[in-house]
């Protein structure tokens, strides 16, 4: 009786059957058989109810947008920072950061110590304070820049129509450059290259003709592993920044003679500086201690000082130079 009722019902409602009824019938079908006997299996009714939905597949990931900074901050320099790690953590020219600072650094990368407020300008170029009777094409021309570019940078807030900027205020000029007023330490000739005047300063001496020769080829001037700990080579760093401990060795890169050893302004703190008299000369700065005088004979690989934080530095490590007949040397080219 029961089976006959739900074939009935099947018949005249099959509109209203749905994937659950259909489950709930097949229970119902099953129970009007004696349990003892062999359970008759159903055939299975699909899903006749869809649903209409956009399917999204997860993603966890926040994409956060990268807008134009605009504004320019100010940052405070922490210890162990230099123009190059700021410039990489802002993602600019450190050229940009120098130039943005030239009342502070007065493009010296090495007069930076820690607790300065700097300012960050917002993209590369010149962050330049408006005088009075400058005019945007002059300024363009000086800066090597497009007048266009600057009125249209949304940071200057200029009317596109009358672009008229108030002296004393900054603007961002784009792309724009300018020279490098150079901070180096001058350079000294043996007196065998018709030179005998000394370089200035408490380090510096009397220096006479003789003394040892270098080989030509160089060491790296630290024992520690062959890295960087703050500034590179580069157009505004005539130099490389060594890391280095406290009290390491730094040892002479090759032989030849001290030309000054001593203290010395510009940042460079306590210094050493070598002639090798074939045309090469290298220099030591920063350092804690020094272990040798001005005019004496040296070997490759003696200890010439001790790594230290003497000078404005805003940790420790050694600054490297390599000349060559007046002119600087990336150091990674000759080091071995």
């Amino acid at each position: 009786m029961v089976l006959f009722m739900v074939i009935l019902l099947v018949q005249r409602a099959p509109e209203v059957i749905s994937a659950t009824t259909a489950l709930d019938l097949r229970q119902l079908t099953a129970t009007a058989f004696d349990p003892g006997s062999v359970e008759a299996p159903l055939p299975e009714y699909p899903q006749t109810v869809s649903i209409n939905a956009i399917v999204r597949d997860v993603n966890a990931h926040t994409i956060i947008p990268t807008r134009l900074r605009t504004t320019a901050v100010e940052y405070t320099v922490q210890k162990g920072d230099s123009i190059f790690s700021i410039s990489n953590k802002y993602k600019l020219k450190p050229e940009s950061i120098l130039w943005a600072n030239y009342d502070l650094l007065q493009d010296n990368p090495n007069m930076l110590s820690v607790g300065q407020k700097i300012i960050i300008p917002p993209v590369d170029g010149i962050y330049y304070k408006w005088q009075e009777n400058d005019k945007l094409e002059d300024v363009a021309a000086r800066f090597k820049a497009d007048v266009k570019e600057i009125i249209s940078f949304s940071g200057n807030k200029l009317d596109m129509t009358n672009p008229v900027i108030k002296t004393d205020s900054y603007v961002m000029i784009p792309g724009g450059s300018r020279e490098f007023k150079q901070w180096v330490v001058p350079m000294a000739w043996r007196p065998s290259s018709g030179a005998n005047k000394g370089i200035s300063g408490p380090g510096g001496c009397e220096l006479f003709a003789g003394g040892a020769y270098g080989t030509g080829s160089f060491l790296w001037p630290t024992s520690g592993a062959h890295v960087l700990s703050g500034n590179d080579f580069w157009s505004g760093h005539l130099g490389i920044d060594i890391a280095a401990g406290m009290n390491d060795p730094v040892m002479a890169a090759d032989t030849g003679v001290v030309i000054y050893a001593g203290v010395i302004g510009g940042g460079y703190g306590n210094m050493v500086m070598i002639d090798h008299g074939n045309g090469y000369q290298t220099l030591y700065a920063h350092l804690n201690s020094i272990a040798v005088g001005c005019g004496q004979s040296v070997s490759k690989g003696q200890a010439v000082g001790y790594a230290g934080n003497t000078g404005n530095s805003t940790g420790v490590h050694l600054h490297f130079e390599v000349r060559y007949q007046g002119g600087f040397i990336n150091p990674w080219y000759v080091l071995n």
